[in-house]
């Protein structure tokens, strides 16, 4: 079903904020429309009736009201790196980036979060205090849809996925009615959204406790892809030695031949072991000593940093772009899949893919957190993704990921659907045996038309 653009320009009469219609003439929009519906992945592409930049939580229940009246589904555009599923043109797509209040509580270590804010507010905001939040590695993505996925960071193995600090949290479900949600408030549908992402409703608002983190020991160290092999090796043997306050991941990153790249490292195939450690940088500099001897790095700019600086370790690509990518949770890394990975997506790959290890364990796996999200037991997440430029199409670079991703098939337990860069096909991987079932179960309960339908794939248990 479609609405009409008289029924749509109806809704602006309830709003704070702007509504964008396409344009009648091309079906891409105006200036507003194209903007507002661009995010960070531009691989795949938003097509919604309307699209409502939400100022508030009255704005986000008015869409929904007025999308349940009319058959429509409800979208939330993506602050982050990912993207589920276009919106098409049965759907409002709700842009929540001008909701973006960041309020930090310092006396009780909290902080509450607008529905559109970015990490890189949090992470100033916290750090006047002496304190951090459970970011992960861009200072560019959406927090609160980062949380609700899970969240995989650089404090992790010390404290856990983000969705375990989660306090409190606001949503409009699809009754059109606001929720606070909690433990103490229905503990079920608070298990659901720690994990379950957007699938119960349109969360505007949630409150996340921070930690006592100021001040830690990271960066990199930087090899040159013809070690990759010795290095995965080194890293791997030398994850099981160290403790739970240090997190660590491994990129493989071929690394354009362009005028903008250092020299030293132009045209390369790269690999990155990225650490953050929560301790001195004596005991830092002891801990890593194994992984220095390993070759000759090209770059190692480790040292003591504030936390606000922690997406330095990373470096993560800030400009939009176009890609695809997967992921697996491993029990293990053993010595075949590390050589697969670099013969299937090392330097002679004929696909360019970057390869993100990361060192998992700790209190991801012992924070006896109850949610939903899935998994905890793996020693390792492994990313796979390529960017579509022009010379690699999409259906290329999804089967050289596939290729990385069956020799992992032994120990496989299942993906991170926050790090599934395309539509996902099957929900159930991202959740651990039996959950997958109670979050349909819940998604009957609060949505059994489906009208989130675009933000994680839970299917209805009616509708199954």
């Amino acid at each position: 079903m479609t609405a009409s653009a008289t029924h749509l320009e109806d809704l602006a009469h309830h709003l704070r904020g702007p509504l964008h219609l396409p344009d009648d003439e091309g079906g891409e929009g105006g200036e507003g429309y194209a903007d507002a519906r661009s995010g960070f992945q531009l691989g795949l592409t938003h097509r919604p009736a309307a699209i409502v930049e939400a100022l508030d939580t009255a704005d986000v229940r008015a869409v929904v009201r007025y999308a349940t009246a009319n058959g429509l589904g409800v979208a939330v555009q993506a602050t982050g790196h990912g993207l589920v599923a276009p919106a098409t043109e049965d759907a409002v797509l709700i842009s929540t980036r001008r909701m973006d209040t960041v309020r930090v509580d310092p006396a009780e270590r909290t902080v509450w979060l607008g529905a559109g804010v970015r990490w890189r507010r949090v992470l100033d905001a916290a750090g006047e205090h002496g304190l951090a939040p459970l970011s992960g590695s861009s200072p560019d993505v959406g927090a609160v849809s980062y949380t609700l996925g899970g969240g995989l960071g650089p404090l992790a193995r010390r404290y856990g996925y983000a969705a375990d600090h989660v306090r409190r949290v606001e949503l409009v479900t699809a009754d059109g009615e606001v929720r606070e949600v909690s433990a103490e408030e229905d503990p079920d549908l608070f298990w659901a959204l720690r994990g379950g992402g957007g699938n119960f409703g349109v969360v505007t608002g949630l409150e996340l406790g921070l930690v006592p983190v100021a001040r830690l020991y990271g960066g990199g160290l930087l090899f040159d892809g013809t070690h990759a092999g010795e290095v995965l090796e080194a890293y791997r043997n030398w994850t099981a030695t160290v403790p739970d306050e240090l997190t660590s991941s491994v990129g493989m990153v071929p690394v354009p031949d362009a005028p903008e790249v250092p020299e030293p490292l132009r045209g390369k195939y790269l690999v990155h072991v990225r650490i953050a450690h929560l301790g001195g940088v004596s005991e830092g500099e002891a801990l890593v000593a194994p992984l220095r001897a390993v070759a000759p790095r090209l770059r190692d700019d480790l040292g003591e940093l504030p936390y606000s600086a922690s997406p330095s370790i990373y470096n993560d690509p800030a400009d939009p772009h176009s890609y695809v990518g997967d992921n697996a949770f491993v029990h293990g890394l053993d010595a075949a899949a590390l050589r697969a990975i670099v013969d299937l997506a090392g330097p002679d790959s004929p696909v360019p893919c970057v390869v993100d290890l990361r060192h998992l364990g700790g209190a991801l796996r012992q924070g006896g957190v109850d949610s939903a999200v899935g998994h905890r037991d793996a020693g390792f997440l492994v990313r796979v993704l390529s960017g579509l430029d022009g010379e690699v199409d999409a259906a290329t670079a999804r089967a050289a990921h596939a290729r990385v991703l069956a020799a992992l098939a032994p120990t496989t337990l299942g993906r991170s659907l926050n790090f599934v860069y395309g539509t996902v096909t099957d929900a159930r991987t991202g959740y651990d045996p039996g959950d997958h079932e109670r979050l349909a179960a819940l998604k009957t309960v609060h949505d059994p038309a489906n009208v989130f339908r675009f933000n994680q794939n839970i299917t209805p248990a009616t509708s199954a």
